[in-house]
C-alpha cells in the first residue's frame, strides 16, 4: 500500500471513512475537506448488484440533472445540410461528415459527446474501434443518434449526462462542482438515483443498490449507502 501524502493523511485524520453519512453531512464534509485551489468536481460511484455478463442487466441511459454538472461539454456532431447548420448555431464544437471522421481517425479527441443523424451512422459506424472503448459511440438509447440535433445539443449543454455501468457493475459519473450549494448537489444526486431506480432490471432479485459513495476530484470517497437506501426504498 502506497504511503499517504501529507494532505491525504490530514483528511483521513479528520473523517472516519468506515462510517456511513447522510447525503447532507457527506456534502458538508467534502466541502470542509477541500483545500485545493481549483473548483473540484463532485463525483458519485454507484455499485449495483447486477450481473454484467447478462445483457438484460446492464444499465445505460441518460438523465437531465436539474442543476447541470458545472462542466463545459464539448460536442461533436455528424450531420450535413440543415442539421449541420443547426448544430453550429447551438454551439457544437465540431460539425461534419467524412471530414470530421478523418479528423477523429487522425487523432482529434477534444470532445466529450458525439451526436449523429441517422444518415450519418454509415460513416460513424466505421469509427467504432476509436469511439466505442471511450464510451463515445452514438447510441439511439442514449438519444445521441437523432435527427433532432438542435434539441439534443441543448439538453447536453444544459445538464444532460449519459451513464453506463462498467464491467464491475459500477456507475461512475459527475453530479456537480464543489462550489454548487449543498441543495443543488443533493438534488442532482437524487435525480440520478431516481432515474437508475426506474431502470432496475426486471430479472434482478437482489437489492439493486449495493454501495453509493460521493467524492471530490482530490478528496476521499464518502459512503452514503444507508441514507440513500432509506430514500430509494
Amino acid at each position: 500500500m502506497s504511503k499517504l501524502t501529507k494532505r491525504m493523511n490530514l483528511i483521513h485524520k479528520k473523517i472516519n471513512l468506515k462510517k456511513q453519512f447522510s447525503i447532507e453531512d457527506a456534502i458538508i464534509n467534502l466541502k470542509t475537506l477541500s483545500t485545493v485551489k481549483f473548483n473540484e468536481t463532485i463525483d458519485v460511484a454507484i455499485n449495483l448488484s447486477i450481473d454484467t455478463k447478462k445483457s438484460d442487466q446492464n444499465i445505460r441511459g441518460n438523465v437531465f440533472l436539474p442543476h447541470g454538472t458545472g462542466k463545459y461539454v464539448r460536442v461533436a456532431v455528424f450531420a450535413d445540410s440543415i442539421e449541420a447548420k443547426q448544430a453550429k448555431i447551438e454551439g457544437a464544437e465540431f460539425v461534419g461528415m467524412e471530414d470530421l471522421a478523418k479528423r477523429i481517425t487522425d487523432g482529434e479527441k477534444n470532445f466529450d459527446v458525439v451526436i449523429a443523424t441517422l444518415s450519418a451512422m454509415k460513416i460513424v459506424s466505421k469509427l467504432g474501434p476509436i469511439l466505442g472503448p471511450k464510451g463515445l459511440m452514438p447510441n439511439p438509447k442514449l438519444g445521441t443518434v437523432t435527427n433532432n440535433v438542435k434539441e439534443t445539443i441543448k439538453k447536453i449543454k444544459n445538464g444532460q449526462i449519459n451513464y453506463r455501468n462498467d464491467k464491475n457493475g459500477i456507475i461512475h459519473t459527475s453530479i456537480g462542482k464543489i462550489n454548487f450549494n449543498n441543495t443543488m448537489i443533493k438534488e442532482n444526486l437524487i435525480c440520478l438515483l431516481t432515474m437508475l431506480k426506474k431502470n432496475r432490471p426486471l430479472s434482478l432479485k437482489n437489492n439493486f443498490f449495493k454501495k453509493i459513495c460521493i467524492s471530490s476530484t482530490m478528496g476521499v470517497a464518502i459512503n452514503i449507502t444507508k441514507d440513500c437506501m432509506t430514500f430509494l426504498n
